[in-house]
């Protein structure tokens, strides 16, 4: 998860490099996941839908001549409309509105900053299923307490981080710069402009809305249709196409697309085939093992690395109100991740405590009955 983060983090960096070149964050949203998509729909097809080896009989009989071997079809869950529907759904949500108010929020403010509001998603999760009715605001208990003061910690954390600017923290000036911070034509080092601050937190608090909304609709087409690699191919392809036509909407000039040896294709290529695509099969692998609970507990890192590469590469000023107001949204954070790891743990000590009431009678108990 560390190295993740670490991935992730070098992905804010690669963004703001190219919005500081010039690139237009909607033709940049694009690539990303024109590259995505080609890397995904390989690997989907290929892992759940290729012809796969069946091993009956193979170490049946060891001294013998191996049989043939034969190769079956996988089988997954019919493909229907409504499926369809969701995926592009969830391509609409997540991934092209998402990513357009990510990336132009970054272009607005700065990579930290933002970061910093994107550990608001659970949340916004949370109050969008309080809103939904998905889910009951349990106050006398201390998960819903805990979830519900979290909530209203990381927002207050996120109106300090807008409208609190305070002094500049000089520790990091004290860093060495590469020249690598240079390469970019407008390097943007002077300091972000108020109304900027205030419409990039507002694009960045409905783009945690937007992610939590994917979230929900993620979760109910995950269980009529569990097959994940192709669910990101299709959710890639369908974010590439209407990330594609709005980006085409505004910049018909081919100037806008045209990519060469420079940071707007390394920034695309690493957005589509290092942060979207090699980057999903890691978190789905951690996801198995540990569970989105103890992913969610990492994400704060992001914050860190995202504040120290900004320091060094783009010469970005970090400021108190920016290191207090993101404090306070760890903190809701993970005021929120324990309300909902107690409420996990009172649902399962309920479950046990259930099956440990029902009777338990043999069958020769039922025959003398």
């Amino acid at each position: 998860m560390v190295s993740l983060q670490l991935l992730f983090s070098a992905l804010q960096v690669f963004i703001k490099l190219a919005l500081n070149d010039g690139m237009d964050a909607r033709v940049l949203v694009a690539y990303r996941f024109m590259f995505a998509a080609t890397f995904l729909c390989p690997i989907a097809f290929l892992r759940e839908r290729l012809l796969q080896l069946d091993r009956s009989g193979l170490a049946e009989k060891p001294s013998e001549l191996l049989p043939p071997l034969r190769f079956t079809m996988k089988k997954r869950p019919p493909l229907t409309m409504k499926v369809v529907l969701q995926l592009f759904l969830c391509g609409l949500f997540g991934f092209s509105i998402n990513q357009n108010l990510y990336v132009l929020a970054i272009k607005l403010t700065s990579a930290t900053y933002i970061t910093a509001i994107s550990n608001l998603t659970p949340a916004t999760t949370f109050l969008l299923a309080i809103l939904t009715r998905l889910e009951t605001l349990k106050l006398k208990k201390p998960a819903g307490q805990a979830k519900l003061l979290g909530t209203l910690v990381g927002m207050g954390g996120a109106m300090l981080l807008t409208f609190y600017k305070g002094p500049k923290i000089m520790v990091l000036d004290q860093l060495p710069h590469p020249k690598f911070a240079h390469l970019t034509e407008n390097p943007q080092s002077h300091p972000i402009s108020t109304g900027n601050q205030i419409i990039g937190s507002f694009l960045g608090i409905i783009s945690c809305f937007t992610y939590a909304t994917w979230l929900v609709i993620q979760a109910k087409v995950s269980k009529v249709y569990p097959c994940h690699y192709s669910i990101a191919a299709m959710v890639c392809l369908f974010g590439a196409l209407q990330s594609t036509v709005m980006a085409l909407c505004v910049h018909r000039d081919m100037e806008h697309w045209r990519l060469g040896l420079n940071i707007r294709l390394y920034s695309s290529a690493y957005a589509g085939l290092v942060a979207s695509g090699s980057a999903f099969p890691l978190l789905s692998w951690c996801l198995r093992k540990k569970g989105p609970l103890f992913i969610s507990v990492f994400s704060p890192l992001m914050l860190i690395f995202v504040a120290l590469m900004s320091s060094v590469i783009l010469n970005e000023a970090l400021h108190l109100g920016s290191v207090l107001g993101s404090v306070l949204i760890v903190g809701g954070l993970y005021m929120v991740l324990w309300g909902k790891a107690k409420e996990a743990a009172d649902l399962s000590e309920d479950e046990n405590q259930g099956k440990e009431s029902i009777p338990v009678t043999t069958g020769g108990e039922n025959e003398m009955k």
